[in-house]
């Protein structure tokens, strides 16, 4: 059991018979009445997200997770296919459970989220930043780095992001998979 104060983000707690993890919190102390904490829940199963206050002092029940590394191996017609890195245990997920499953590479590790009185997978997460190359992009002018202008790119995994001019085919760069973005260009 923990309380209100136990609150942090990315904690998963049974909520109304089902598991949620919090996204976002906020201690809110008014000046007239009680403390309550106003908090963002994301279901694990559906992926909804609901907003919820909780009284100060609130108990819930944690539910226990456990973060084990995995490595990303294929992709077929079943699902998406891991690799444990210190048991070799391989095991398949639902493209529904993986965040960002358009930047996955094989070989890529990964941290899968396991609840840990079950053994069902709640949730494969992603590095933040992955480094991929450039398959096609229009050539770019000399000269085009002053303004902020972009082009779009076809990445190695077929996906398009949007690039500055100055990016060419071949090259790799660094993207942010939580929003989709261009962050630098990898020196090799």
């Amino acid at each position: 059991m923990a309380t209100t104060a136990d609150f942090r983000n990315g904690l998963v707690i049974e909520y109304n018979n089902d598991l949620y993890t919090i996204v976002q919190f906020q201690h809110v102390k008014p000046g007239k009445g009680p403390a309550f904490v106003r908090t963002k829940l994301k279901n694990i199963k559906t992926g909804r997200v609901i907003d919820n206050t909780f009284p100060s002092g609130t108990r819930v029940n944690v539910a226990r997770v456990e973060r084990r590394p995995y490595q990303f191996l294929y992709k077929d017609e079943i699902g998406y296919h891991f690799m444990h890195l210190e048991t070799f245990e391989q095991i398949h997920v639902e493209e529904a459970l993986i965040d960002y499953p358009e930047f996955l590479l094989e070989g890529e590790k990964v941290e899968i989220v396991v609840h840990a009185d079950t053994e069902s997978v709640i949730s494969v997460d992603i590095p933040q930043f992955v480094e991929m190359e450039v398959v096609y992009s229009e050539q770019g002018l000399k000269g085009d780095t002053a303004t902020n202008a972009s082009k779009q790119a076809k990445m190695e995994n077929g996906s398009m992001i949007m690039v500055p001019l100055f990016i060419n085919t071949g090259d790799k760069i660094k993207i942010d998979t939580h929003n989709r973005s261009y962050v630098e260009r990898v020196k090799s």
